[in-house]
């Protein structure tokens, strides 16, 4: 039998592994389907799909709009300009009504969703500005200079520390030039992105006009930059026929709006232009960090490097590898490399799968950075290391010397 150590430090492990769990597990949807005053705020986030954006992240706040306001906001203004101004009341770390009061030095600038997407913006355009004013109100305006403040915090919401806060503020925050339509012409967009060749390949099969009939629909383009075509490994496309060329092309965008929070949360196959019948020319994705989406082919991966453009029911990434189907090149059959033993002996390591996305080794700037002076969030950090893969391997390994302990006893 095994002692009675063991057992304790058995359930000390998963009574961690539960913590891990459940961290950051919060569906703002739900959240906020409890409050009938803030129905039409969370319709918007629904439509806009940055409700399942949110739920990815492990630290939020949300300026929320009551139905009045957002009535007065969103009126007839398009869907995509309705998501940049709530992309901008998303702010990537943790105030409550306290913190809100206990502003170091007053003023602090935080970092928001629509930094994402901000592209070649003014400086500072996805971050608010956060004031503890005399008199005890809080102020919130755009951080580009020479922005006011015109929104004021009203009312908590909900809390449930330190994931999520929900409070309520009077009216949108109004940055420079967020109101403005996002312009449409795909191949313009594309060259502008550093994907000239993707572009020309677009134009020259003709396939932009399927492109340009689904986005009523419903539009999502992984467009592969210059060097990407460039790249050791690329097939010689030259020798593609036209209809292939056509399925290459129509195999880089998807039928429907598909933003990188839909990514993220993703668990199935996914469905391209190119499909012909179930499981051709599909694709499925993982992601790896904290922010990054792996799109796999079945030959190889490519990441997502750049947003150039989400206006909703059209968005447009960069990748950085040209997705390469198997339907056209067949599926990869590279030798497994000799086993290579630890210095000590042991087990070789087990070798990593052509298709498998890359690892990046160097540091990675998280999302709730900002420049200098901004408050960071201790909480935000965290919540992140609870739910490390690094964790659950500690934790795995603390479980096995449990078990083998007890097997000696």
């Amino acid at each position: 039998m095994a002692p009675p150590q063991t057992f304790s430090l058995l359930a000390f492990t998963f009574s961690l592994l539960a913590i891990s769990s459940t961290v950051g597990g919060y569906n703002i949807t739900k959240i906020l389907a409890s409050y009938p005053d803030y129905s039409s705020f969370n319709s918007y986030l629904s439509q806009t799909k940055l409700a399942e954006e949110i739920n990815t992240y492990p630290t939020i706040t949300l300026l929320a709009l009551n139905n009045d306001a957002m009535a007065s906001f969103a009126g007839k203004r398009p869907l995509s300009v309705v998501k940049k101004a709530l992309s901008l009341l998303t702010l990537l770390d943790y105030y409550d009504p306290e913190s809100l009061h206990q502003i170091s030095e007053g003023t602090t600038l935080s970092v928001t969703l629509y930094n994402n997407t901000a592209g070649n913006a003014p400086e500072y355009l996805g971050y608010v500005n956060i004031t503890d004013l005399y008199g005890g109100q809080v102020a919130f305006g755009s951080a580009v200079s020479g922005s006011k403040l015109d929104s004021y915090f009203t009312k908590s919401i909900k809390q449930i520390p330190y994931d999520i806060s929900v409070v309520e503020i009077d009216a949108p925050i109004i940055a420079p030039g967020i109101l403005a339509a996002s312009p449409a012409n795909i191949t313009v967009l594309l060259e502008n992105a550093g994907c000239k060749t993707f572009a020309k390949m677009l134009a020259k099969s003709g396939v932009i006009k399927k492109y340009e009939s689904v986005i009523k629909n419903g539009l999502t383009v992984f467009a592969p930059s210059d060097e990407a075509f460039k790249a050791k490994g690329v097939p010689d496309l030259t020798k593609l026929t036209r209809d292939e060329v056509v399925s290459l092309v129509e195999y880089h965008a998807l039928a429907h709006y598909k933003p990188k929070g839909s990514l993220k949360s993703n668990k199935n196959k996914i469905s391209t232009l190119a499909t012909t019948g179930a499981g051709k020319f599909d694709l499925t994705t993982s992601t790896s960090g904290d922010d990054e989406v792996v799109l796999h082919t079945g030959i190889a991966s490519s990441r997502l490097v750049h947003t150039v453009l989400d206006a909703t029911p059209v968005v447009i990434f960069t990748v950085d590898n040209v997705l390469l189907p198997t339907e056209l090149f067949g599926k990869s059959h590279s030798p497994a490399p000799a086993p290579v033993l630890s210095p000590a002996g042991g087990a070789p390591p087990a070798a990593a799968s052509p298709s498998e996305p890359p690892t990046d080794e160097s540091p990675k700037r998280s999302h709730t950075d900002s420049p200098t002076g901004l408050a960071n969030s201790k909480s935000a950090n965290a919540a992140v290391a609870v739910r490390s893969p690094s964790l659950f391997t500690a934790l795995v390994t603390i479980a096995a010397i449990a078990v083998s302990v007890s097997r000696c006893s």
